[in-house]
């Protein structure tokens, strides 16, 4: 419920011409994103590079996004 109102927050603000920029790992804010940046692969001195940018479609086809295998399954790519 909380994400579904933050989602509407995150819609109007979008609706009157601001920029949304989130730092999220919640799967239902991720996939209503317009554009994702996944850093990875790990978190630590394994995280801290672009594994995939791009729409969540995008995202979901790249090989080295972990994220992206998630995003694959909600979205049924």
């Amino acid at each position: 419920m909380d994400v579904q109102v933050l989602l509407q927050v995150f819609d109007r603000l979008v609706g009157a011409g601001a920029t949304v920029i989130v730092i999220e790992h919640d799967l239902d804010v991720i996939i209503n994103a317009d554009y994702l940046i996944d850093m990875g692969p790990e978190g630590g001195e394994q995280g801290g590079r672009i594994v995939a940018c791009g729409t969540p479609e995008m995202v979901a086809e790249s090989k080295d996004s972990i994220t992206g295998k998630f995003i694959a399954r909600e979205i049924g790519q």
